[in-house]
This record gives structure tokens, sequence and C-alpha cells, in this order.
């Protein structure tokens, strides 16, 4: 009798050591709560989607130029689609790719003059004697390889998750980066880490002379994990970020602009800290990762919430229009086109045949 008692108390201290190991800082590992969102406007579209290309290995950015598309994929490939064909690109970098959950290859933009200059820039995790550091580098393409050539800022703080790795040009034809606060909350405060930051370059890799922080990489602080940017037309930022196990946030960036970021998430407010244009609220979960703006709308891809997502900037009305095909990465929009990547087989989601996938959708169809 004392034994069987002994025995079951054993197994239940294993079994709550064991849940509270598995528990993670990070909103992408946690299971999906999607069935408990009650937005309004939800819609599969099934018959709207055309499939582009198929069987991607966790895609993360999505790039075109004229009718080519260029995607990453976290392991440390770069795919190019041209007509309906798929070629996997190889990708010599000078540092090993780290293998951390959320890391990898992951922001990626072509050079503005790329058919000329067949340069692009990439932002990706990686692990030495040092530690584990996201850097921003140039690539260039040849051959059917592209190759690392110089490095714009390396030592982004990296961790066990939250790499951030967004990369975008803006219409001020500056490099902009999202860096995550690497699991230390804390340095998204500190004007001196790159982490928990969204970060501006010049193209060469300097600091332009009009950012906000003299001598600093740093455009805006106080963030947690953002994954996503984009501009409206009349050059007003906005950014996409992962909350503390909810309280995802819609910002809108502005040069210098504090936040909150560990100080308050969400619908907390606090002198001189800039409050989210939109948030998931405390009770639910979007994940959200890339952005894209069109019309006066937001377009945000979602892997938790397993949708894209759409916000109205003019009336603060949110809703679902994609809804049925898993984990969504990121979303690039291009005149009446939207097209999206999936992420279910980046070991969160439930990919099924031929998964992961791009896919096209008129916009005029969503509406």
């Amino acid at each position: 009798m004392y034994r069987l008692i002994g025995t079951s108390l054993l197994l239940l201290l294993l079994l709550t050591a064991c849940s509270q190991e598995e528990q993670s800082p990070s909103v992408e590992e946690q299971p999906n709560n999607s069935g408990e969102q009650s937005q309004e406007g939800q819609a599969d579209n099934a018959d709207q989607q055309n499939v582009i290309a198929e069987n991607l290995n966790v895609p993360w950015s999505i790039e075109k130029v004229d009718d080519t598309f260029y995607l990453t994929e976290r392991p440390g490939n770069i795919v190019e689609i041209e007509n309906g064909q798929l070629e996997r690109q190889m990708v010599e970098l000078k540092k090993e790719i780290a293998t951390a959950a959320e890391a990898g290859l992951l922001g990626f933009v072509l050079d503005p003059e790329f058919t000329e200059t067949n340069q692009a820039y990439a932002y990706y995790t990686y692990k030495d004697d040092s530690g584990q550091f996201n850097r921003i580098v140039t690539l260039r393409l040849d051959d059917n390889t592209w190759t690392e050539e110089n490095v714009l800022l390396d030592k982004i703080p990296s961790g066990a998750y939250h790499h951030g790795g967004r990369l975008k040009i803006g219409p001020d034809n500056k490099l902009y980066a999202t860096a995550g606060d690497a699991s230390e909350p804390n340095i998204a405060q500190k004007i001196e880490s790159l982490g928990g930051k969204i970060l501006r370059l010049n193209l060469d890799g300097s600091i332009p002379e009009d950012n906000p922080f003299e001598g600093s990489y740093v455009y805006s602080l106080g963030h947690r994990n953002p994954q996503g940017l984009t501009w409206s037309e009349d050059g007003t930022l906005y950014a996409s970020e992962h909350g503390n196990s909810a309280n995802d946030e819609i910002n809108l960036i502005e040069a210098g602009k504090n936040y909150g970021w560990p100080i308050v998430e969400g619908v907390e407010q606090q002198e001189e800290l800039v409050s989210p244009l939109f948030t998931s609220g405390a009770d639910t979960t979007w994940a959200p990762s890339g952005i894209s703006y069109h019309d006066g709308n937001l377009y945000v891809a979602a892997l938790r919430g397993s949708a894209l997502l759409q916000f109205n900037l003019e009336t603060g009305e949110q809703r679902q229009i994609i809804s049925d095909l898993g984990r969504i990465r990121d979303v690039m929009i291009e005149g009446n086109e939207l097209y999206l990547i999936t992420n279910n087989t980046d070991g969160r989601g439930n990919p099924e045949n031929a998964d992961d996938m791009l896919y096209q959708i008129q916009l005029s169809e969503m509406n």
C-alpha cells in the first residue's frame, strides 16, 4: 500500500517537472488556440487560392522580381520559382546556421537594382565559439549559388527564442531589420543593445545620420519579437509583434519611440510608451509574422492564429480572410495579387501532403 502511494507520488512529481520544463517563453511554441477566436468575417476562400509552389521546407520570406520569386528556407536554402518551375539554390555563408528554435536563414530582400547587381540582403542566425547571434549580410547570386560577401551588421542578440529576422528596404532606401529580445526581455529597453529593436541601416551597412539616436542603428525600442514590416503609400511604417503568450501587437512605428516591452504590453499604458494600434488581447494569440499594406488595410500572416488577418486602419475593424491553410509566415502584395507562404513544416503545425506552399490570391475576390 505504501509502496503504491509512494510510486504514484513519484510519478506525479515527475510529470509536473516535465510539464514545467516543456513550457516555453515563445508564443510560437505553444498550442494553437485559434479556435477560441471570435472574429467576424472568417472565410476559407479555398476556391480563390492558386498554388504557385509546393513542397517547400520551412519557408520564411517572399521576394519577387518581374515574374520570378525568391523564398528563403530556414535550413539555409533560397528557392527560385520561375514559370512554375522550382529550383532550390545553394547558399554559401561564412558562418554555420544555428539550429535553435525559430532560428536559421530568415529575412531576405533583393537589392533595388537586383537585375543588374544580382545582390540581395539576408538576416540569419549562426553559432560559433563566441556564442549564438544574428547578422545582416549581402549575398550575390552567381550560377545558381548565393554567396555571402559583406557583413553589414553582426552580433545582433540571439538566444533560445525571439530572433526577429524581418528585412525590408523602406521608401527612404534604407534597410530596416526587426530584432527580437533573444529571450532576455530587459535588453529591449537598453539603447546600447541591438536586441528588442527595429534597426535602420544604410545599404552599405553604415549608420544613417538621421537615425534618432546618435551613432546607433536603433530606430525604435521596446519590442519583444517583431517579425513584420510594411509602409503605407504616405511612408508610414507599421510592424507586427509577438506578445508574451497573448497580447500580440500591430504598431505604428515612429523614429525614437519606445513600444513598452517588457514594462507594458497589450492595452496597458504608461506615459511616454506607445500603445499598439491593434492587439489580440490577453486571451487570444495571433503570433503575427509578415505584414503588407494595401489600400488602407494591413494584411498580417498569423502563425498560431492559422489565418491571414485584415486590419482596416480607418475603421479599426479586423477580420480573418483566409483560415484554411494552417500556419502562415509571410505575405506580400503586388498590384491586385496577394502572395502568402504557409509554415506547417516548422515542427509546430500539422503538415499535409505537399506542404509548405506558396499561394496567389486575388485581393478583389477577398473583399
